[in-house]
């Protein structure tokens, strides 16, 4: 028996087997011959998506290349990839991403699996990039699935947790390659959120930073340029955490700390290509949890998360992020029918994270959000079917194409259990 941990430490599991093939051939016979099967990518799932006590298979070592379309609009991507080796393949290509979060370690099966986003009023999640899939079925079958064929598997597939299949390989839309100018400045948040609706759609990407016992954010925004090869700044990934330290020891001194941080941050601009613009080092090991909230209500219900975090004195080190995602028809995806901003909510990993999580919860589940999958929520089975119109219509395909629920663990069939 072998033991997995994801990236924060804070989900461990115990699986018979941790299995890397090379080859479809060879993952379609451990999948056929499995009782359950997880897939794991990088980690960075804070709930136990990738839980097993059977099967957990890595994607890391399977062989595969980029295939790119005749018109250039388009490429089918090994899935185990991460996002960064994909934008620095399709990089020497002339192609990009349209968007992409800030981190770019996750696994391409994952980010799409959970509905992982970047920021961007116009832009959706990656999963909404997606326009085929191949994937390996319960039986250990190899199937590909796309908007002409077997319509109603690509579409719970779109966003499906692994629980359809394992996905050996995507086709994404990409744009021709291009270039972005990241200036970052700090700003009094009121300012920020009275301006909020024309820095959308003034810029092509808007998000900031705020801690929680700070007055001022950090404005960040990405526009296209026509070149630039500006190195990334050095990370203060010490100094941080450092600061992290120091408030886990003496957790009375978190809003100072804050203060003093949001003051040392000073204005920036550099400009480079997109793939190099888009992530950010996160070298600081932490908890998350993010809740996607219809657009109107996304200034009150940060304000109101952060008069609970003052007024329960709760000593949160990491700043809230706030982003915009636009709306899409992916039947489990958070942003179904509905424009959302993103409201992240983080805790160093070496301190309590759980009760100021279930209080802030409870304001974004008032303000209408639906939570990011992988990342840290309380949701049950009841509130997946009432918050997502076409969970039985997700569910159906799930029963058709596993009846066995050999794709789902203990967390994702009480998650799902009306799926079964």
């Amino acid at each position: 028996m072998a033991n997995w941990r994801n990236w924060s430490g804070s989900v461990v599991a115990s699986p018979a087997r941790i299995a890397a093939p090379t080859s479809e051939a060879e993952l379609a016979d451990l999948v056929a011959g499995a009782r359950r099967v997880r897939v794991a990518g990088t980690g960075h799932s804070f709930m136990p998506l990738c839980e097993t006590d059977d099967l957990l298979v890595s994607l890391s070592a399977m062989h595969g290349d980029l295939e790119i379309a005749a018109d250039r609009q388009a490429v089918w991507v090994p899935a185990g990839w991460p996002i960064g080796r994909l934008t620095a393949a399709l990089w020497g290509e002339g192609l990009s991403l349209s968007n992409q979060g800030d981190i770019d370690k996750q696994a391409i099966a994952g980010a799409l699996a959970t509905g992982t986003h970047g920021t961007g009023a116009r832009l959706g999640s990656l999963s909404t990039f997606a326009s085929g899939f191949r994937l390996i079925l319960a039986d250990g079958s190899a199937v590909e699935c796309d908007r002409g064929s077997d319509r109603e598997l690509f579409e719970a597939q779109r966003l499906g947790l692994g629980m359809l299949g394992v996905m050996t390989g995507v086709k994404l839309a990409v744009v021709p390659g291009f270039h972005l100018r990241e200036t970052i400045r700090r700003a009094p948040l009121v300012e920020i959120l009275d301006e909020w609706d024309e820095l959308t759609r003034r810029h092509r990407h808007v998000e900031f930073f705020v801690f929680p016992y700070a007055d001022k954010a950090m404005l960040k925004t990405l526009d296209p340029v026509e070149g630039g090869d500006d190195p990334a700044p050095a990370e203060p990934v010490a100094i941080f955490e450092g600061a992290c330290e120091l408030a886990r020891l003496a957790p009375f001194l978190a809003p100072g700390l804050q203060r003093l941080m949001t003051r040392a941050i000073g204005p920036s601009s550099r400009s480079a290509p997109a793939w190099r613009i888009f992530p950010s080092e996160r070298g600081t090991r932490f908890e998350e949890m993010e809740y996607e909230i219809p657009a109107p209500q996304g200034p009150s219900a940060l304000k109101a998360a952060i008069e609970m975090v003052r007024a329960r004195r709760y000593p949160i080190v990491f700043p809230l992020e706030f982003r915009t995602v636009a709306a899409d028809d992916i039947w489990l995806s958070p942003m179904n029918g509905r424009a959302c901003v993103s409201i992240s909510f983080h805790q160093y990993a070496k301190m309590a994270w759980a009760g100021p999580f279930a209080a802030v919860e409870t304001v974004f589940r008032d303000a209408g959000g639906r939570p990011h999958w992988a990342k840290r929520h309380t949701l049950g089975n009841d509130d997946v079917v009432a918050l997502y119109p076409q969970a039985h219509r997700w569910g159906e395909v799930r029963r058709r194409v596993d009846p066995g629920a050999k794709f789902m663990n203990a967390h994702l069939r009480g998650l799902f259990a009306f799926s079964l």
